[in-house]
């Protein structure tokens, strides 16, 4: 079967293709455990573009990840937008619903409370090939994905994706994991792909590399388990530190990895050296953002400092840092705080601009105060911030959130006078069962601070 590229889908000065395939039998994932092809895929994503209505921009629910990448790619053959919410909270799709009057809804599942102008996917049909295997090529310019951050430092904000864009960060994405797992691999992934880390590692990583994917989304530690006894070796098993922590506790056995990718989350080394040591593969952090997509990786068990990908180039500023990579047309600010080494070839993370505090002339950070909090025995997680409103001398107090069985905050507060200067213990530190963290495990502030509030409520005041 020859290979056509159909260079009639978009007119424009420059065309990537849709997907990277040397032969249309390429794995390009896993579903009910068995293996489907690029034909055949592509065959599936035309069935679904042929079903969508006329409109700019498409809000993509699908669950099942296959679904969600087949969804992703018809959106995207039509010409049109995917729309990534932060999460499948009504609030949450309903906001970005107001932005793009007019934007269509498409998902897998049957919703009790259905967005307007939601469509539900059919089943999907397999056709019959043609000689030829036809692949499409996309405008390099089409917004592809417009991505909305966490909400976890304040309103979420939106992030318009080329095409051109996501395949340049995929090469970077791509030359990490290739170094240290060879050509071709496997995934599960345990995070949404509506994620940007999930868009990046999911959904991006087996339509431009050699790459599988697991059609599930496994949650629980049997359920991981399960999906990886499903693909065969190299398996890389896509996570979060929230994810890494369960699986580590269950003691459960997982078929043999090459790898773990951890994100979202800061990665405690401790627990990296423990998922290592349990699991029998290496662990790699990568750093990105919404804003930047992943521009650089370490294994935080072993590494402080992160590695740059190629073509990165970082500029520490007064406020954070300026990100110049091949995904970004013009350099993005990020609040974190970095110095820089080897050339500038690496970077430490020194915390973010708006977690320095300084109270009666002295300075800490909320990203070391919590790291501090979860070293402490008995602390299973946790998160200092500071309050928004001052007290009555103007100063806004430092507050805690942890989850730690067996102990009291007497106990807690002792553990961290002797680590951290008094100025900055929290007060009030409350004690709860879990922290709001949403599917990637990130603590939108909103959620925090309601949290806070109702533990406080409850509790006699300090």
């Amino acid at each position: 079967m020859a290979i056509v590229y159909d260079t009639f889908q978009h007119e424009a000065p420059q065309r990537l293709p849709l997907l990277s395939v040397t032969h249309p039998a390429r794995t390009v994932a896993w579903r009910d455990g068995a293996p489907i092809g690029a034909s055949r895929f592509l065959d599936h994503v035309r069935q679904v573009a042929a079903q969508l209505p006329a409109t700019a921009a498409t809000v993509n629910l699908c669950e099942n990840r296959y679904m969600f990448l087949v969804a992703f790619c018809a959106i995207v053959l039509r010409g049109q937008t995917n729309l990534l919410p932060s999460s499948r909270a009504p609030q949450a799709v309903d906001e970005v619903m107001a932005a793009h009057p007019g934007c269509h809804v498409l998902g897998d599942l049957p919703l009790d409370q259905a967005p307007p102008r939601y469509q539900r996917l059919a089943p999907l049909e397999d056709a019959t090939r043609g000689s030829d295997f036809v692949l499409p090529l996309i405008d390099a310019d089409q917004v592809v994905a417009i991505g909305y951050t966490s909400g976890s430092t304040g309103t979420p904000s939106a992030n318009p994706k080329t095409w051109r864009s996501f395949h340049a960060s995929t090469a970077g994405n791509l030359q990490m994991l290739s170094a240290e797992l060879g050509p071709r691999f496997e995934v599960v992934a345990t995070v949404p792909p509506q994620h940007m880390y999930g868009i990046e590692m999911s959904v991006l990583l087996p339509l431009l590399g050699d790459v599988g994917i697991h059609a599930g989304r496994p949650f629980f530690p049997a359920d991981v388990a399960a999906a990886l006894a499903e693909i065969p070796a190299p398996r890389v098993l896509v996570t979060t530190p929230v994810h890494l922590r369960a699986l580590v506790d269950s003691g459960i056995a997982l078929p043999p990895l090459a790898a773990m990718v951890s994100a979202t989350a800061p990665l405690s080394g401790e627990l990296a050296r423990a998922a290592e040591q349990r699991f029998g593969a290496p662990l790699l952090e990568v750093f990105g953002s919404t804003e930047t997509c992943v521009f650089a990786s370490r294994r935080a068990g072993v590494q402080e400092e992160w590695s740059l990908f190629a073509d990165v180039h970082l500029h520490p500023q007064p406020d954070g840092t300026l990100v110049d990579a091949p995904q970004l047309d013009r350099p993005v600010a990020l609040a974190d705080l970095v110095s820089l080494h080897n050339g500038g070839r690496r970077f430490r993370l020194r915390g973010r601009h708006a977690d320095l505090l300084e109270i009666a002339g002295k300075r800490a950070s909320l990203a070391d105060l919590t790291r501090r909090l979860l070293a402490i025995p008995g602390v299973r997680d946790g998160v200092m911030l500071q309050l928004d409103d001052a007290d009555a001398i103007g100063v806004r107090r430092v507050a805690a959130v942890v989850v730690a069985p067996g102990l009291d905050e007497h106990a807690i507060l002792d553990a961290l006078r002797r680590a951290i200067d008094p100025l900055f213990l929290p007060r009030p530190l409350r004690l709860v069962d879990a922290l709001p963290r949403n599917e990637t495990g990130k603590l939108p502030r909103a959620a925090l601070l309601a949290l806070l509030h109702t533990a406080d409520e409850s509790q006699p005041q300090d």
